[in-house]
């Protein structure tokens, strides 16, 4: 294939395609020596993997897929405060359906409200670092403590192969993190679960936790996923891309694109046309519209507020302030790079 006229995400996703999506034969073998690998190492525990659970697409494909398979899934809810109820339904029908058992772990809401609010506060786009580290915490501490050799991904390269690296930062930085909570926040961490390097390095290579992404190894359509789940679970859909969270809702659709000019249907809709599942001409006339919905955003903006604890003036401002980066607040980002960097040479 001639790349000479795609730009950079498209050749860099031509170019990783072969490793990172479905291939037919040679990805059934894969995961057949994957399935293989799960069932021997949880042969003589109740759970053989734990799937994180969300209620969206993603996570609850992944979980009939799994069970199809003949695995032994424990799910894993991580409860942020957030949760639509269509979500809090979904996971509900879809774990009795296939009769998974489920672990939801809470956050403590003061604590983890007053991150999100430093997040916001501190003008960066990773909005959601505080929810996405804390999953990855959750998954690997469940894991170890029922000695769960691996996680089962929803991420994928089908439906997320295209992402520019200046929309998000590393969410496993701590240092990030910790500079940002310390600047504008007014609660200790107590509770928080934090996901940092060490953490990552000690439950891999210590507690032998592997991370699948599950969905890289099957032909993966979020249609016909939509399709089967509505169909067999009788699960319902909430809309936009992970707006299975009242959060994420408002974070994706409304603050990221006003105030950053950051559109994930843009990074959805590159990634289906390189995919061959939309034509380029039909993905933009579907970005004419608005990211969100006038009057939604409005009740979003008000409950946003009410549960932060925080006005619809300081909002306004928070959206009004400068957008800053992660270059703007301490971070270990060349340390990060060098230790990755090597790990994939010799890994």
């Amino acid at each position: 294939m001639k790349l000479n006229r795609y730009c950079n995400h498209c050749v860099d996703y031509y170019e990783r395609i072969s490793k990172l999506m479905y291939q037919g034969a040679s990805s059934d073998a894969q995961l057949a020596e994957i399935i293989e690998k799960i069932k021997a190492t949880g042969k003589n525990n109740k759970y053989d993997c734990v799937i994180g659970i969300s209620g969206g697409i993603d996570s609850c494909y992944v979980a009939f897929k799994a069970k199809k398979l003949g695995l032994k899934p424990l799910a894993v809810h991580l409860d942020n405060g957030w949760n639509s109820e269509l979500a809090v339904s979904n996971i509900e029908k879809i774990l009795n359906q296939l009769d998974i058992d489920l672990f939801t772990y809470v956050l403590d809401w003061e604590e983890f409200k007053d991150l999100q609010l430093s997040f916001l506060k501190a003008s960066v786009p990773e909005i959601e670092t505080p929810t996405d580290i804390a999953i990855l915490a959750v998954l690997h501490q469940v894991a170890a403590k029922h000695n769960i050799k691996y996680i089962l991904s929803g991420g994928n390269f089908a439906t997320e192969g295209i992402l520019p690296k200046s929309w998000h930062y590393d969410a496993k930085d701590e240092k990030y993190l910790k500079s940002i909570h310390q600047q504008f926040s007014k609660r200790p961490l107590k509770t928080f679960p934090t996901f940092g390097f060490l953490k990552e390095v000690y439950y891999k290579f210590v507690k032998g936790i592997k991370i699948v992404y599950f969905l890289n190894y099957i032909p993966y359509s979020k249609k016909e996923a939509i399709e089967l789940l509505e169909k067999e679970l009788d699960w319902k859909n909430y809309g936009g891309k992970h707006h299975e969270s009242r959060y994420t809702r408002i974070v994706q659709s409304y603050i990221l694109p006003e105030k950053f000019n950051i559109d994930y249907r843009k990074s959805t809709s590159s990634t289906q046309i390189c995919a061959g599942e939309v034509i380029r001409e039909q993905a933009i006339k579907e970005l004419e519209p608005k990211p969100y919905n006038e009057n939604l955003v409005e009740e979003d903006k008000e409950y946003l507020c009410k549960k932060l604890g925080i006005t619809l003036i300081d909002f306004d401002n928070m959206m009004k302030s400068p957008p800053k980066t992660h270059n703007d607040y301490p971070n270990n980002k060349k340390v990060l790079e060098f230790i990755y960097g090597t790990y994939r040479k010799f890994f």
